[in-house]
């Protein structure tokens, strides 16, 4: 007799880490380094200097995008409610955790693409003389969260499914 395995219902919970990693890996790049380290700020790429040095224009930039990633997690919060029926699932809170690692990969892979390349609003260091390595490694970091987050997910659904 062959073994019947249910579906695999962790669609829901994926998404709404996805949603929390991209929330989450918007705040790290906003806190450590637009504030704490004071690398860059949303637009001290832009070519017109009086954009660019407007410190009070960067700072309302920094914090509409800090709005931005606020509302992010909320939605992703409603999302991680309205999927909780499968956290008592078998590693649930594996996927949880790397579908979070590939939501935060995405948001530096889409913000490094878009911002640092095709927008050129900033780069990840502006205070070096070249900042495309810079930018490379934050794209590289973004691609080594997915595919570490995306094995967690597919390792743990896949245990998950095999104990069903």
């Amino acid at each position: 007799m062959q073994r019947q395995t249910a579906p695999n219902r962790s669609g829901p919970l994926v998404r709404a880490g996805v949603v929390l990693g991209l929330s989450f890996g918007g705040f790290f790049d906003g806190i450590v380094f637009h504030q704490v380290l004071q690398w860059h700020h949303m637009l001290t790429g832009v070519a017109d200097a009086a954009v660019r040095d407007d410190i009070a224009l960067n700072t309302l930039a920094d914090g509409l995008f800090h709005a931005a990633t606020y509302v992010l997690g909320l939605i992703g919060l409603v999302m991680l409610w309205r999927a909780r029926v499968e956290l008592v699932g078998p590693r649930s809170g594996r996927v949880l955790a790397g579908a979070m690692l590939a939501g935060a990969g995405l948001f530096n892979l889409v913000e490094g693409l878009v911002n640092h390349q095709l927008l050129d609003i900033h780069h990840l260091r502006t205070d070096v003389a070249d900042p495309l390595p810079w930018d490379m490694a934050f794209l590289a970091s973004g691609v080594l969260l997915m595919a570490v987050g995306w094995w967690l997910v597919r390792a743990a659904t896949s245990a998950a499914t095999a104990e069903r």
